[in-house]
């Protein structure tokens, strides 16, 4: 059946019509080479097909059927030939007679045994039908680290000035105070920078501003009263403020009974009234306050570095940070801007009582200083190129510390939910946390939060925030991820590790020590001159060397020959007669 449809459309549709014509017109041409013809040999028979399509066909085949058929052998007896009856005892003991008469017997049944032998002990030692490891619970996945900026609170003020200091509010963290300072020299002089409260949910601009008439380096939260933070100031002054008027401190110190320089921290402590704090500067002092009367001082105390009751402004160390922890409420630690850490006990009567013990740290300041949340004996310090953490136990070297970086850092600060997690800041404006459980030559996670320097990090009781401050006068929120706050059995690893690592350096304390009394020994006897023996009486080098030769001269001698060994035997008088003798001798022939 025909079937037809007809397309009807204009002949515009069609385009441009076309013209054909044939031509005979040689494009490119090229002569044969017989050369070419050596190279090749002529193919017979050719078989060329001529159909371009795919060749399909269709065939029937009916194939014939097999029987396949399993069976077991039961090896009880071995493989026996055809014609040996097994149970027949008599044919099987006439065959085993005949086998055992083969010359080749033994050596075939030693190069059996020797496998054999093997499959049997790897039989006996593992049990391949045995469930291991039932009563195990399985093993978590590591779960990649992560991080993400919530907001990014500015400086509002048209000089960007960079963040010095953090705090978190005791109101479950819903605001942050932020101090701005500018610590560069004849950077602040005759200018006030204002330091501000933020809410975390609104970025676009602060709660309040505090105008102080010298700018703040430390701004902290009083942790029994929200509405209570004391400050410490460029030109060494402190300073109590209250939420509720901003304009103006509430209780202020007198300069000629304040610090001499920038106060760098200030710390509440743990009293009965809760308006007690304490402050360290650069000036080496370290002052005892209440914010109920800030005309002087309720007691002072110097970093001096030599243990004695008579301390000296002159020799003592400029305090960097402080640390106090409200569970040990008459113990603090100070770190000083020459690396040394000075742990303190405020109950002493004298001053020398008061300091308990000093520490060499780093080779430059100490920019932070704290303890770990869960264990109060270890504690973490940062300072030039590297963060270290430290036992009390352990005094004379970290247990831990992390690689040398490239860049300095320039604070830290420990996870509060997460005890083996710590965050380090640097100065090319990258955040770095360390997991000591996980691994500790390289960070877990490294985030680039700004091109600036940071300055300053703060870390939410909750865990899941941390608080960074730059450089240009900007506050970063960063939150991490899930297995960065909260972990199964994160306390008890920890505490298994830092228990081996202080036997550890309890242990390399012990061995230095005696090498220490090994060396005083030897010094001691090379002092007495008397008692030495004449190798360590020579003056030279040369001499000494002789000395020595002779006397393995001297054992080597009296081992072989002990016998004719006499005791009055010196190869350096013989050597000297030796010597007269050959010059006599000369005398002689010269005569």
């Amino acid at each position: 059946m025909d079937i037809e449809y007809a397309y009807q459309k204009e002949r515009r549709e069609f385009g441009r019509q076309c013209l054909f014509s044939d031509k005979n017109k040689v494009e490119f041409s090229e002569a044969a080479n017989h050369e070419f013809f050596k190279e090749y040999i002529l193919r017979d028979p050719v078989d060329i097909g001529t159909q371009y399509s795919h060749q399909m066909a269709l065939s029937e085949i009916n194939t014939e059927s097999a029987e396949y058929e399993n069976r077991g052998i039961l090896h009880s007896e071995g493989g026996w030939p055809k014609d040996v009856n097994y149970l027949d005892p008599e044919q099987t003991v006439r065959y085993r007679r005949k086998i055992e008469k083969d010359e080749n017997y033994v050596s075939q049944l030693t190069s059996m045994m020797r496998p054999m032998e093997h499959c049997i002990y790897q039989n006996n030692a593992v049990n391949i039908y045995e469930n291991y490891f039932e009563g195990l619970d399985p093993a978590p996945l590591m779960e990649k680290s992560s991080s993400r900026t919530l907001n990014v609170y500015r400086d509002p003020s048209i000089y960007k000035q960079p963040v010095t200091h953090l705090s978190w509010s005791p109101d479950g963290g819903s605001k942050i105070a932020v101090s701005h300072c500018n610590m560069g020299f004849q950077e602040t002089s005759g200018k006030a920078v204002c330091s501000y409260i933020w809410e975390i949910e609104n970025p676009n601009a602060p709660l309040l501003r505090f105008i102080p008439h010298s700018s703040m380096i430390c701004f902290e939260y009083n942790q029994k009263d929200p509405t209570t933070l004391v400050s410490g100031m460029y030109n060494g002054q402190v300073a109590a403020w209250d939420t509720r008027n901003e304009k103006s401190p509430v209780m202020i110190s007198e300069r000629e009974h304040s610090h001499r320089t920038s106060v760098n921290s200030t710390l509440w402590i743990n009293s009965k009234s809760g308006t007690e704090f304490f402050s360290g500067s650069s000036d080496s002092q370290v002052m005892w306050w209440d914010t109920r009367k800030l005309s002087q001082p309720i007691d002072t105390l110097l970093m001096d570095p030599i243990k004695s009751d008579d301390q000296d402004l002159s020799r003592s160390y400029g305090v960097s940070c402080l640390e106090y922890e409200t569970s040990i409420p008459t113990r603090f630690m100070c770190g000083t801007e020459q690396g040394m850490l000075f742990s303190c006990n405020r109950k002493g009567k004298s001053p020398q009582e008061k300091i308990v013990y000093r520490l060499p740290c780093h080779t430059g300041p100490i920019y932070s200083l704290t303890r770990n949340p869960a264990f109060v004996k270890n504690f973490l310090t940062v300072g030039d190129w590297i963060a270290r953490i430290w036992s009390e136990d352990c005094r004379e070297s970290s247990i831990i510390w992390t690689k040398h970086h490239s860049v300095m850092l320039t604070d830290g600060v420990w996870n509060p939910t997460r005890y083996s997690i710590f965050y380090v800041s640097r100065v090319d404006g990258v955040l770095d946390a360390w997991d000591l459980l996980q691994q500790q030559s390289d960070p877990i996670l490294s985030i680039k939060v700004c091109d600036e320097s940071l300055k300053c990090l703060r870390a939410h009781e909750g865990g899941y925030l941390v608080g960074a401050g730059s450089n240009k006068g900007a506050t970063f929120l960063l939150e991490m991820s899930d297995n960065m706050t909260s972990i199964r059995n994160d306390k008890p690893l920890l505490t298994a590790m830092l228990e081996r690592e202080n036997r550890r350096e309890k242990i390399l304390e012990a061995k230095s020590r005696e090498m220490k009394l090994k060396v005083r020994s030897l010094h001691r006897q090379e002092d007495n001159v008397e008692e030495k023996p004449k190798l360590f009486q020579c003056k030279s080098a040369c001499d000494a060397a002789e000395q020595e030769f002779l006397q393995m001269l001297e054992k080597e001698r009296k081992a072989r020959a002990p016998e004719e060994y006499d005791q009055e035997y010196d190869p350096r008088k013989i050597a000297k007669q030796e010597e007269m003798e050959n010059g006599q001798s000369e005398e002689e022939l010269l005569e």
